[in-house]
């Protein structure tokens, strides 16, 4: 047991070094961080070099949870009631608009090549999720600026928390088509996973967020914050719930109901790189990168699918709001960069359906790094297409 904590101990300075290390060199080279993880986990795990022992597997579980659990509290402050005033009530029908409508063309079109149900269900409710942090990075490194380029950072802001509630329902339909017992039973089940995370979330985000009023800001802000979001996600994940979507739920609750509501999201966002390093070269780590060919179809099926959905959908939203035909133009094209939530999805959909998880993992690992590759590349296109990069 020693051997194991120690040689846990060794990986997990190992990985944050690496993390160091990879921001340097994206920063450097233009690659997406991102990217430079995902490979050094393919590259150390089990379908790579085979580097890291059995034994201190046993962990990686548990430092998955955590890393999701904070991202669903962060996508939780999204949902703060001024932020939605914000954004408006035309920006919120787009977002909408495009996040059921990309993953009802995904749904559509993996069945239409006769992929299983279940499998077009889960990469369904992954398509709509995007890359908040690669737009932006995308936008300031190329100083846009217009209707075009703040429509599109509003969006990113905000579609992954709707994502994040969309897949929760798709994770359920996909437990249902799936399973062994009655569709009753199974649909009874699906309907506690979802409700009772977000009354989960409701019910400890209210003392979190009495607490947070009352904590002075500075390092007891930081104890408090990944104290209750370990709480919540623990809790959710003994109870068999969505522990991700009880996070979101729990900050949802604090961002509108705490009177320092932005303290205990600052404190998380000064903290949460060394979650995101692990959580990346993790996901890279359990992609099975030997039936990345036998699964090419399926990714390039997954591409084009959530490359149309997006854009269509992106389209008929904007159009519905009666944005401007630049907006409705272009918005789609903006929206392709995809990775971290969607990784995150793709391994919490892994732990409840082990016997997909290689295919649903392995597809979007592959699919994540091609869209952070061309994702990037469609934004710059399309923003100096639309006139808003200076010359």
């Amino acid at each position: 047991m020693e051997t194991a904590d120690s040689t846990f101990l060794l990986l997990l300075g190992c990985f944050l070094l690496v993390g160091y290390a990879a921001h340097g060199i994206g920063h450097h080279t233009h690659i997406p961080r991102v990217i430079l993880l995902l490979l050094l986990g393919i590259c150390i795990g089990p379908f790579g070099l085979d580097l890291v022992p059995e034994y201190a597997e046993q962990w990686f579980p548990v430092a998955t949870q955590a890393a999701l659990s904070v991202i669903g509290f962060e996508l939780g402050e999204k949902f703060l009631g001024a932020t939605i005033r914000q954004i408006g009530k035309s920006l919120v029908i787009i977002s909408i608009t495009k996040v059921i409508g990309t993953a009802a063309i995904v749904f559509l079109i993996l069945l239409l090549f006769q992929f299983p149900i279940e499998i077009a269900l889960i990469l369904a409710g992954i398509a709509p999720a995007t890359a908040p942090a690669t737009t932006a990075d995308v936008i300031n490194e190329v100083k846009a600026k217009g209707e075009l380029t703040e429509t599109s950072l509003r969006l990113v802001a905000i579609d992954d928390a709707w994502g994040v509630i969309l897949f929760s329902f798709m994770l359920a339909a996909a437990a249902i088509v799936s399973g062994d017992h009655s569709a009753n039973g199974l649909m009874w089940s699906g309907i506690r996973e979802i409700f009772g995370a977000i009354i989960l979330g409701a019910i400890i985000g209210l003392p979190m967020a009495w607490v947070t009023g009352r904590v002075s800001e500075g390092e007891l802000t930081l104890i408090e914050a990944l104290g209750f979001v370990f709480l919540c996600g623990g809790i959710a994940a003994a109870l068999d719930l969505s522990y991700i979507l009880a996070c979101m739920s729990m900050g949802c609750v604090v961002t509108n109901v705490a009177k320092h509501h932005t303290r205990p999201f600052h404190a998380i966002e000064n903290v949460q790189q060394p979650f995101l390093v692990i959580f990346f070269i993790l996901a890279g780590f359990h992609a099975d990168i030997s039936s990345l060919l036998t699964l090419g179809l399926l990714s390039a099926a997954y591409i084009l699918a959530r490359t149309f959905g997006l854009i269509s959908s992106s389209f008929t939203g904007a159009y519905l709001a009666g944005a401007s035909s630049k907006v409705r133009n272009h918005i789609g094209w903006c929206m392709l960069p995809q990775a971290g939530v969607a990784l995150g999805l793709a391994l919490f959909a892994a732990e409840r359906f082990p016997e997909l998880g290689a295919q649903v993992l392995s597809t979007v690992v592959g699919t994540c790094i091609f869209f952070e590759i061309v994702g990037p590349l469609s934004t710059r296109f399309t923003l100096r297409r639309a006139g808003e990069i200076p010359d």
